[in-house]
Order: structure tokens, then sequence, then C-alpha cells
């Protein structure tokens, strides 16, 4: 069984979770994990591209060879009424459109999200693969001048692997969420509530729907403040077409909104994102409110390692021992589990597998098992707001 010691709990942490000896109940937990500012799957790189002045093309190609995503930051995007700029891969697989800076209260009810980095302008939302496509749509010569000062790159597989080491512990149980659609219905419904978050350009966590509102849940350590929050775009269906066939969707991609409340001892944070409607197709997760119980059934759905979503439903392989959980009580809020995880997993939602519902909420890797915060020590900090009749 994969229980990885993982440098990066979420996206961004620099102390190791070491390995701890099996507890008895009310025993304490391992340690949070510490974060640090610093990119772990991706790195920001500065440009200086113009479009829509005089002698300046249409036209940027913005290609970083190998890279995972490209994210394409304005520093300024002044269009004529008729104009709009697009930001797309080469095949035009993926699209996002502006015909405004939305931080001005310019963009059209129709564009694409967008992220705010600190600074003067906006970020669009990444586009999959090493190339994005910047063109300035316009039918006239009425000025409009566009400036990219920046893009972000993501990692490669094999620079995400050396940036953040691990140590391995037994097999890797995770499939991907679809190799489960037919066999296990029910959890792979489950999982598509579950959504990949990009954070500042640069690292990754997990995140999920929660209840029948926008709101949305994650680690407190991959989002602390609203600050952090403008920086986040959420990016749900991000899953393999095929089973074991590494062919992921580009996903939905919306900007994160509104933080609505937080804690750094229980490592929650709830929000909600923009664009609403265009994730509600995915559907949602309810919340076990009880304690969990030692040996009960458990399945974790998420984006570890930055992959495409999967689900880890086993220990070690399909038709083997079902993962669950191994200590119902760890400290005052936490639970251990054997369900797999990896770097990029933190904010997951740890299911109980009888009713389908989050038990617990995921922060960290370790051996014997891995840790999450216990659902029902969460859920009274946010009854007030979330919906949660099934």
């Amino acid at each position: 069984m994969l229980r990885r010691i993982i440098v990066a709990a979420a996206l961004v942490a620099t102390s190791v979770l070491v390995p701890v000896a099996p507890t008895a109940a009310g025993d304490a937990a391992p340690p949070r994990a510490e974060t640090a500012p610093i990119p772990t799957v991706g790195e920001e790189k500065a440009v200086d591209l113009g479009l829509g002045s005089a002698g300046a093309p249409t036209r940027q190609r913005i290609r970083h060879p190998g890279a995972a995503y490209v994210k394409v930051h304005f520093a300024r995007l002044d269009l004529a009424p008729d104009a709009y700029v697009t930001v797309a891969d080469p095949t035009g697989r993926e699209v996002h459109t502006y015909r405004g800076d939305p931080t001005r209260g310019a963009a059209a009810h129709d564009d694409a999200g967008y992220t705010r980095h600190g600074r003067t302008g906006f970020a669009a939302m990444s586009v999959d693969g090493d190339t994005a496509v910047v063109t300035l749509h316009t039918r006239g010569k009425r000025g409009s001048h566009v400036t990219i000062d920046r893009y972000w790159r993501g990692y490669s597989e094999a620079e995400i692997t050396a940036e953040n080491p691990r140590s391995v512990c037994g097999a890797d149980g995770r499939r991907d969420a679809v190799c489960y659609r037919t066999s296990h219905p029910a959890q792979y419904a489950a999982s598509r509530g579950v959504a990949r978050m990009l954070k500042n350009g640069g690292g990754w966590c997990t995140a999920w729907r929660v209840g029948r509102g926008n709101h949305m849940m994650t680690n407190n350590h991959c989002v602390r403040n609203q600050a952090e929050l403008d920086t986040m775009e959420v990016q749900f269906d991000y899953d393999c077409a095929t089973c074991g066939g590494n062919d992921p969707r580009p996903g939905t991609k919306v900007g994160a909104n509104a933080l609505l409340r937080t804690s750094p001892a229980l490592d929650f944070s709830l929000f909600s994102v923009d664009d609403f409607d265009r994730i509600t197709q995915f559907g949602t997760l309810f919340l076990e409110t009880r304690a969990p119980v030692s040996g009960e059934r458990a399945y974790i759905a998420g984006h570890g390692d930055t992959k495409p979503k999967r689900i880890s439903i086993y220990e070690e392989g399909d038709g083997g021992t079902f993962c669950g959980i191994r200590n119902p009580q760890l400290g005052t809020e936490d639970v251990g589990y054997s369900c797999d995880t990896s770097g990029g997993n933190s904010g997951s939602p740890v299911l109980a597998g009888a009713s389908h519902k989050v038990i617990a909420l995921h922060w960290g890797g370790s051996c014997p098992h891995n840790v999450g915060t216990r659902m029902d020590k969460i859920y009274p900090q946010i009854q007030d707001l979330v919906d949660n009749r099934p």
C-alpha cells in the first residue's frame, strides 16, 4: 500500500511528515505540515509581449517545451467595444475568452474565469499543455492594447518527482476514476464533485463541492486567506477518458470567489466559486456528522501528484483488502486511514464506504496510515452555512 511521506503535504510544504508507529485511540496525531510559499509544481516566467499597438502582432504564442500547463498574466487589457482576446491551446481544445479586464469591471457575463495575483492586471485560466496561443480579435483598427508581462508553466512529471521526494510504503492501489464507472458506480458518482485546484500558478491541492449551495472545501494550509484564494482556479472533470489511458479531458475551470470560513486548528477552508452554474452538473457531496468507526470502509477521490482524478478504494489493488478507517481517533480532531494518497491530495474528501458521505478531510500522509480531520469536528463550525440535506 502506498502511504507516501510528503514533502509537500498539499503543494508547497517544506517539512516531512515522518513515519509514525501504530497508535491507540486517543494518541497524538502526527504533526501538521508547515507550509512555505514556494512553488513545487510550476514556476513564474517574465515576458514582455504586446498585441494591438502599432507594429505589434495580433497573436502571440507562449511556449515552454514539456510544460504541463501555461497560465498567462495580462498586465494591461484595454479593448475596443468590438474586440476580445482568447487564450487557447494550439488545437482549440481549450479556449478562454475575455472582452475586458475583469478586475476593472469590464468583462462580459459569459467571459471565462480569472485569478488575481496582487499586482495590476489579472491572469487567464490556464491551458493544459506546453503552449498558450493569445489572440486579439477585432473588426476595426480602433485602439486595443494588450500587454502580457508574465506566465506560469507547469513542471513536467519528471520535474515534479525531483522537486517532491517521497517514501513509498507498499504498492499504490489508486486507479483512474473512470475505471470504477461500471464496477463501483456510487464511488464514481461521488468523485464527480471533486476538483483539482491550482494555487498562484505554481501548486496544486484538491477541493470538492459540499452541500446544495455554492460551497467548496479544501485545507486551510491550501487556502489561508482571501488573498491566497484570489490566486486559485478550480478545475472540475479533469478525469481520464479511458481507464489507464492517460488521456485527461480539459474539464471545466472556474475562478474562486469568497473565503467563507477557515480554521488553522481543524485545517479546513470553505469558499465559493465564480460561475457556479457551470459546475453544478458535476454533483456535490454531503457530510457525515458522526464519529468514524474503526474498521469501516472508506475511500478517497483526489488529484495526487497533480494527475487526473484517481480513487483509492483498495489497499494494494482491485479485489484485495478494502482501505478504511484504521484509527478513528488520533489526538482530538484527527482520524487515521489506509487509503492511498500523495502530494496534491491535500483537501481531498475521505468518504464513508456505506453512506458515500464525507467522514474526514485529508491533510497529510505518513506510515502506517494517512491522516485527516474528522468531519464531526468540522461540521459544527460550518453547519450554519452549508445545506447538508441529501
